[in-house]
């Protein structure tokens, strides 16, 4: 299952009455080669479970998640994963797991009634899923990473041509056959990446391919499939997944840096003119729970977002109160992010976003944002 499917699972449960652990790890060695993550889960779930009455409903159910907990990060943790995110309510019959090669920079523990999903929305904003084509005329590799990781990799060969000692009208002849060679294998290509870029829903296309290759590429794409091609790279044709996917990272980096800022102008010159944008924690959020966002900008950082205080928006953050407080537990030396009021609007903008199908998209750069309470939007249609 791809991290936007479950995402948009985790946010199609139910605020339960019972307690709901969202649990982030980095589980990155240290410089000893020592996990750092376990110490940090003791503590601070049995810190969080002795809050609640010995022998209530409440209490049994945490304790039960904490059990699977341990038992999961004991038998089943990856060792190739860098972050895991653990979702679970035993009463509410909610056991998620994520584990990513991305980057979950720091320990935190969240407890409330639904499952906190603003830290693994932004994995996934931060490591996109992307199509990675390396060519040359007679191979190809088609890779789809995601979260840092190789989802798919498909392979194209067509046959490998030499050159000839000939001349004259043989040489005419061979080299026009050696040019239909190359172009029926670049169509091939070509048509196994749109399948691939249809059928996975991609939006980003890297091209890596030779000399040769790439005027007979630029030849045969679609426009449709064109417009999706966001750069170029040079890597070896034989190149890893691992190189592929770093040269490629850096450019993916960058794009979306650019595209950060084309969409936030975008937002605010549509919400000035009075068009299909809108600013701000209320009406972003107003805009949301009527369905007309298309695409939701929010900051990469809680502690950059503005609580929201007046109408829908006031009555979502007031509900933190009524439904027990979302909790935030920092690893050590580290100060709590962000308050229990501003993780709860996080949360209802993300979960709102994933059940609306509006797109979601954080914001790096803190300047972008900054003048908007770290929201905007681009909209659908206007009421």
């Amino acid at each position: 299952m791809s991290l936007t499917e479950q995402l948009d699972r985790l946010a199609a449960f139910e605020p339960a009455p019972y307690p709901v652990i969202s649990l982030y790890l980095d589980t990155r060695p240290d410089q000893h080669g020592r996990d750092q993550y376990e110490a940090f889960t003791r503590k601070e779930l049995k810190a969080r479970s002795r809050t609640y009455p010995l022998h209530s409903p409440e209490r049994e159910s945490l304790d039960r998640d904490i059990e699977r907990i341990e038992r999961y990060l004991e038998s089943d943790r990856q060792p190739s994963a860098n972050s895991i995110a653990i979702f679970a309510c035993a009463a509410g019959e909610l056991f998620e797991t994520v584990q990513s090669a991305g980057l979950i920079p720091r320990h935190a523990l969240y407890i409330g009634d639904r499952p906190h999903l603003y830290p693994l929305a932004r994995l996934e904003s931060q490591f996109p899923r992307y199509a990675a084509l390396v060519a040359d005329t007679n191979t190809a590799r088609i890779l789809v990473f995601a979260t840092g990781e190789v989802e798919q990799n498909r392979e194209v060969k067509n046959v490998k041509t030499r050159k000839t000692t000939q001349g004259g009208w043989s040489q005419a002849r061979y080299r026009r056959h050696i040019e239909n060679f190359h172009l029926a294998h670049v169509k091939d290509v070509v048509d196994a990446l749109d399948r691939i870029v249809r059928d996975e829903d991609i939006a980003q296309v890297i091209v890596s391919c030779d000399e040769v290759t790439l005027p007979l590429l630029r030849g045969q794409m679609p426009k449709h499939l064109a417009d999706k091609v966001v750069d170029h790279i040079r890597v070896e044709a034989h190149a890893t997944a691992a190189d592929v996917l770093k040269a490629s990272l850096d450019v993916i980096a960058r794009v979306n840096t650019e595209t950060d800022r084309d969409k936030v102008s975008a937002a605010i010159g549509a919400y000035r003119a009075g068009g299909l944008g809108v600013v701000g924690p209320e009406n972003t959020l107003a805009a949301l729970i009527n369905g007309q966002v298309d695409e939701l900008l929010i900051d990469a950082s809680m502690q950059r977002l503005r609580p929201a205080r007046s109408g829908e928006a006031a009555a979502v953050a007031n509900d933190a109160a009524i439904a027990g407080p979302v909790l935030e537990a920092a690893s050590a030396g580290e100060t709590a992010e962000a308050s229990p009021e501003i993780v709860r609007l996080a949360d209802e903008l993300v979960m709102k976003a994933k059940q609306t199908g509006a797109r979601l998209t954080f914001i790096e750069d803190p300047a972008l944002l900054g003048d908007c309470g770290g929201v905007a939007a681009l909209l659908r249609f206007k009421i």
